[in-house]
């Protein structure tokens, strides 16, 4: 089922009695924001697609396994979008799928007016595989590389 975009959501909103809120919950799950289980199936759907295991992307990422297991099954939460940025180039993300896990996950989305989040969505246009890679891009751009995960992350 396709996502509806916020326009549509709200019209249907418009149109339901506060007594069928559940029904509207019920049949817009798909499109709305919160539901946590929904970035880890996203992020589960897309290392199939790329045929890569959790531990790889973790690899990948630069990030310790044991806390990235703990990120993926929801066991812990980050406020650090960089990590998930980390996640999302390791697993070779689109800019499409990466905005939507980070709306799925509640974290802001890239925006192509902020300087920095306009460069690192053309790196996942132009298909950026490596954090090295992006973090050479940003440093030689004059902004500070992702961020990694800190000792009192894991």
């Amino acid at each position: 089922m396709k996502e509806k975009r916020t326009e549509e959501l709200e019209h249907v909103l418009s149109g339901t009695h506060p007594e069928d809120f559940g029904q509207y919950v019920r049949d817009n799950q798909g499109s709305l924001l919160g539901a946590g289980h929904d970035f880890y199936a996203l992020i589960r759907q897309v290392l199939a697609e790329e045929d890569m295991t959790q531990q790889a992307l973790f690899i990948k990422a630069q990030i310790p396994e044991k806390y990235g297991y703990k990120l993926l099954s929801g066991e812990k939460k980050t406020r650090k979008r960089d990590v998930l940025l980390r996640i999302f180039f390791a697993a070779r993300m689109r800019p499409e799928k990466v905005q939507q896990a980070l709306k799925k996950y509640g974290l802001p989305v890239l925006y192509a007016r902020i300087p920095r989040d306009a460069l690192l969505l053309l790196l996942f246009d132009n298909g950026c595989a490596s954090c090295e890679e992006a973090d050479a891009q940003l440093i030689r751009n004059g902004f500070a590389p992702l961020e990694t995960v800190g000792k009192g992350d894991s």
